[in-house]
């Protein structure tokens, strides 16, 4: 029978994020803390955030840490219907990126020795909008409640994500009902 691997993920470090993730103002700088703070929690090689382009109908890279240039510019991310992350919405572990059908660069993935990783969906509600990625340069095995706290974390950036954007879209409205001229604003 195998064991249960230890917790990576204390209550303290966990904490961290989530307040991070309820206080940020500024996305960009939210996410580099995210991921700088998941990479040094789980003592792994790098993790990234991508989000889900439905017009390009693929995932761009919006914040990394622990991953070199190089390999960020591998070349586009294309959703692959066989990601289950993305998919059917639950985490999926690749334990082998060198040899798993599912990588669509294998060869980077060896170049940047990562060798495993772990791909969780940020839901906006139901939608998915899109993943943050955990990567390792050796097989990881992550206790059940380490996989649930990123989990919910990941869900909680996925609420950040669209409340931004509301209040993005809410700051356009108000913006282009403030340009009117003053005849055209009497009973809005």
């Amino acid at each position: 029978m195998s064991q249960k691997p230890d917790r990576r993920f204390d209550l303290k470090q966990f904490k961290a994020i989530s307040r991070a993730i309820s206080t940020y103002e500024d996305l960009n700088i939210l996410f580099s803390h995210f991921v700088e703070g998941v990479t040094r929690a789980f003592k792994v090689k790098g993790a990234s955030i991508l989000v889900y382009d439905e017009v390009e109908k693929q995932l761009f890279r919006v914040a990394s840490w622990g991953i070199s240039e190089n390999y960020l510019k591998k070349g586009p991310v294309f959703l692959n219907v066989r990601d289950d992350a993305f998919d059917k919405g639950e985490p999926v572990f690749i334990q082998d990126l060198r040899n798993d059908p599912r990588v669509q660069y294998p060869e980077a993935a060896e170049e940047e020795n990562i060798r495993s990783m772990l791909s969780f969906p940020i839901k906006s509600r139901e939608a998915i909008v899109g993943l943050l990625r955990i990567y390792h340069s050796e097989s990881i095995a992550l206790n059940s409640d380490d996989v649930d706290s990123i989990a919910v974390l990941s869900l909680h950036l996925g609420l950040v994500i669209q409340e931004t954007g509301l209040r993005n879209f809410l700051q356009m409205v108000c913006g282009a009902m403030t340009s009117l001229p003053p005849r055209m604003r009497k009973g809005i």
